[in-house]
């Protein structure tokens, strides 16, 4: 069984992940057949690992890391490798692997696009 963790970066503002709260309840309602957690690089929770550990409890054999960020900063070039490398240390048995910075891709910019021009 396959899984998705949406990860973003967190912050000490609990109403900032409010849009990544609604992204979860999009995603079981247009996927209910795939698992999904979301994860956080620092200052909310899950981390990384726990996130991994929960589908590893529900039987996930591979997990596919999306990263919720605009684009590939520090923390996804230096600090995410690191972070995924120790959760497959850490979880040998699962299957780990990891997409690109949503913002890096064309059809996510283009929504952007489409959303400040439906302001004019």
């Amino acid at each position: 069984m396959k899984a998705i963790i949406l990860f973003g970066h967190g912050a000490r503002d609990l109403r900032w992940r409010e849009p990544f709260d609604r992204l979860v309840l999009m995603w079981r309602n247009q996927h209910p057949n795939v698992l999904v957690e979301l994860a956080f690089l620092e200052m909310m929770e899950p981390a990384l690992d726990q996130a991994i550990s929960a589908l590893v409890q529900k039987g996930v054999a591979e997990v596919v890391v999306v990263p919720v960020f605009f684009g590939q900063g520090g923390h996804l070039r230096n600090d995410f490798p690191l972070l995924l490398d120790d959760c497959q240390k850490k979880f040998p048995e699962m299957k780990l692997s990891a997409m690109p910075a949503v913002g890096e891709d064309n059809a996510v910019l283009q929504a952007i696009i489409d959303f400040g021009f439906s302001a004019l």
